[in-house]
C-alpha cells in the first residue's frame, strides 16, 4: 500500500478507513486516487408525505437547482481570472453543497421505511403515534413521533432517536418517563395516544 503525501487528506482516509466505511482505489504511481463512501443501510423512517417532500425536494435539486448552479459557474468562469473571483468561489461552494444535499436525499429515499399508520395499536407508543404528556407541574404537551428526517419539534414533531422519543417508544397512557435533559432530569406522564 503506498502512502499519500498530503498529510490531511492521509489523516482523514486513514481514520476513515479503520471505521470500514471506505475503501481507497489508485492507480499505478499514484497518478489519481479514488475514495468510495459506504452509506449507511439503516432505515430512515418517514411518512408517506414525508417521503413525497424528501422525492420533490430531490427532483428540485437535480433539474432545477443543478442547472442554475451550473449557469452561475458558466457566468464567473466568463468574467476572467478564476483565481480572484469571488462569484466562482462562491457558485462552486453552492454546487458542492447541492451535490452533497442530492446524494443525501438519493440515500435517504433508498433507504426509506414508510411508518404504518392504518392498523395501528393505539393502547402503546409506536412510530406515527400522536402522544399527549404533561410535565409535572406543567401544561399538556402533544408531540407526533416520527423519523429524524421529518422532526420538526416547533411543529411538534419530534424524531424517535431523541432523547424523549426513545423514552416514548413503547410506553402507555399513565405511564410515568423520566428523560435526561441539560438542565436536569424531566419527569412527564402520558395521558392520551392516537
Amino acid at each position: 500500500m503506498q502512502r499519500l503525501r498530503v498529510p490531511t487528506l492521509s489523516f482523514c482516509v486513514a481514520q476513515r478507513k479503520r471505521r470500514g466505511r471506505f475503501f481507497i482505489e489508485t492507480s499505478p504511481g499514484l497518478t489519481s486516487l479514488r475514495i468510495s463512501i459506504s452509506m449507511t443501510e439503516q432505515p430512515i423512517y418517514v411518512t408517506r408525505e414525508g417521503l413525497k417532500k424528501l422525492e420533490e425536494e430531490l427532483e428540485y435539486l437535480r433539474t432545477v437547482k443543478r442547472a442554475e448552479v451550473a449557469q452561475r459557474l458558466h457566468d464567473a468562469m466568463g468574467e476572467g481570472d478564476i483565481d480572484e473571483n469571488a462569484e466562482y468561489d462562491d457558485a462552486k461552494n453552492e454546487q458542492s453543497f447541492v451535490e452533497g444535499r442530492i446524494l443525501t436525499l438519493e440515500a435517504m429515499v433508498k433507504n426509506a421505511a414508510i411508518i404504518q399508520q392504518e392498523g395501528k395499536r393505539r393502547d402503546q407508543v409506536a412510530l406515527g403515534s400522536t402522544v399527549t404528556v404533561v410535565e409535572e407541574g406543567g401544561e399538556p404537551e402533544t408531540y407526533h413521533l416520527v423519523g429524524s428526517a421529518e422532526a420538526d419539534p416547533r411543529q411538534g414533531r419530534i424524531s424517535n432517536e431523541s432523547p424523549l422519543g426513545r423514552a416514548l417508544l413503547g410506553k402507555r397512557v399513565g405511564d410515568s418517563i423520566t428523560v435526561s435533559a441539560p438542565a436536569g432530569a424531566l419527569m412527564f406522564q402520558i395521558v392520551a395516544i392516537r
